[in-house]
């Protein structure tokens, strides 16, 4: 069997005296991709910060590739929720991507014929390359995606983290940056683990989802965890999953109250 690229075994986060999850187990194999799903509050953005090395866990363990997980992991790829560059940014779209190649080194970069190779090569792996020159400020919500993944993916990184990445894009857009995630995690064979309020735009790409609820969780294929029966045990009250046109429809979750922990989305 492949090994995991990331494992969490029992493990539980609080903050705020607030428990989010606990008794957490989760293999994510590589190039396996797996949405997070849950209320808002309910700890997802927050499993990503704990897997970046950001939150300690309070009870269990979480491994990457072996090693327990810390603080700036280059084999970890990050793409944040999805927020427009403001006017006058000094970023053209090569620059971001540049961010994630040497970004992370000190002192100003030099100009080799490889560094720019590098950067041309991610540039077309996440089809940007025509709008390389053109700075990040002009560019649509979704343009500035791709070139985020991009940047993510400049480290060859083993997992990917994505908080968000859907939020605010229009459908169109939605659907191309789940598509381009999907493929490149086929081809490069990281596995991805993806934040989301809403799982219909990725239904043709994943393989299992984690929904997180009331300190609790389900992991399963989409169609054993996003059911009725499954959801309202997790919630401890009556929720309706609604199943219309190839679409999910999840009808009286309620939210679960928030925490200082910002940046998590509503629920599914």
């Amino acid at each position: 069997m492949t090994s995991p690229v990331l494992s969490l075994r029992a493990a539980a986060l609080t903050l705020g005296g607030r428990t989010l999850w606990q008794g957490l187990d989760l293999d994510v194999a590589p190039g396996e991709f797996v949405a997070v799903l849950g209320a808002n509050g309910s700890g997802k953005t927050s499993l990503l910060r704990t897997v970046l090395g950001q939150h300690e866990l309070s009870a269990g363990t979480a491994t990457l590739l072996g090693d327990p997980v810390r603080h700036g992991d280059r084999r970890i790829g990050y793409v944040p929720q999805q927020r427009l560059a403001e006017e006058g940014t000094p970023l053209r779209g090569r620059d971001l991507v540049a961010l994630g190649v040497d970004g992370h080194r000190w002192g100003v970069p030099l100009p080799t014929r490889a560094r720019r190779a590098r950067i041309d090569a991610l540039l077309e792996s996440v089809g940007a390359s025509h709008y390389a020159r053109v700075p990040v400020a002009r560019l649509s919500g979704g343009e500035q995606q791709r070139l985020r993944i991009g940047q993510a993916l400049a480290a060859d990184p083993r997992l990917l983290l994505c908080d968000e990445p859907l939020l605010s894009l229009d459908l169109r857009h939605q659907r191309s940056v789940s598509e381009l995630i999907d493929r490149q995690r086929r081809e490069r064979g990281f596995g991805v683990l993806f934040v989301t309020h809403d799982v219909n735009p990725l239904l043709d790409f994943v393989d299992r989802v984690l929904y997180l609820a009331n300190g609790a969780f389900r992991v399963g294929t989409p169609d054993e965890v996003l059911r009725s029966e499954v959801l309202s045990e997790l919630y401890r009250a009556p929720v309706d999953v609604i199943r219309h046109n190839g679409r999910v429809i999840v009808v009286g979750a309620p939210e679960a109250p928030h925490h200082h922990d910002h940046g998590e989305g509503a629920h599914v």
